[in-house]
């Protein structure tokens, strides 16, 4: 599920970017084009698909794309999980991500940026995963990938308007 809301966007035939979108919930924040949260459960209610819900919105061409890449975080995620036994670039990316977000949550153990992907590492992803409402199984799949590079984002953003 964490995968498609990163990765997923609404689009329509003949254009390459994704249609804006906003957030509405129709009470504090009113968008009279767009959808809005309780338009869109009323559609829901009366027995809408959530493509159908957006289709009235956003006209009977729009779809659901899947981008291939996610810009806008440190790196893509590759494909393959990584777990214990792992090693490369991707490894060190995750130690080095892992010990920024540490800074700003000292249950995090910092580790060593090495690119090989040991126990350490496993322990440190899976106490990264358990604050974050993650499965806690020590591996790096989507979903932690992600999670990871959102957070480290925000935590090496904050640091640098301090």
């Amino acid at each position: 599920m964490v995968d498609e809301l990163f990765t997923n966007y609404i689009t329509k035939p003949d254009i390459r970017q994704p249609l804006f979108t906003q957030y509405c919930d129709g009470r504090t924040v009113q968008c009279p084009r767009w959808m809005s949260q309780w338009g869109s459960k009323s559609l829901g209610d009366q027995g809408y698909t959530a493509i159908n819900i957006l289709r009235t919105y956003y006209g009977w061409d729009a779809y659901l794309a899947q981008a291939e890449q996610v810009w806008g975080v440190p790196s893509s995620y590759s494909g393959n999980a990584l777990q214990v036994g792992s090693v490369g670039e991707a490894v060190r990316t995750v130690q080095m991500q892992i010990n920024a977000v540490a800074n700003n949550f000292p249950a995090i153990k910092k580790i060593a940026v090495d690119g090989v992907y040991g126990q350490d590492t496993r322990k440190a992803v899976e106490k990264f995963q358990s604050i974050f409402n993650l499965p806690s199984d020590g591996m790096v799949g989507r979903s932690t990938w992600y999670k990871l590079s959102q957070i480290y984002v925000a935590v090496a953003n904050m640091a640098a308007t301090v």
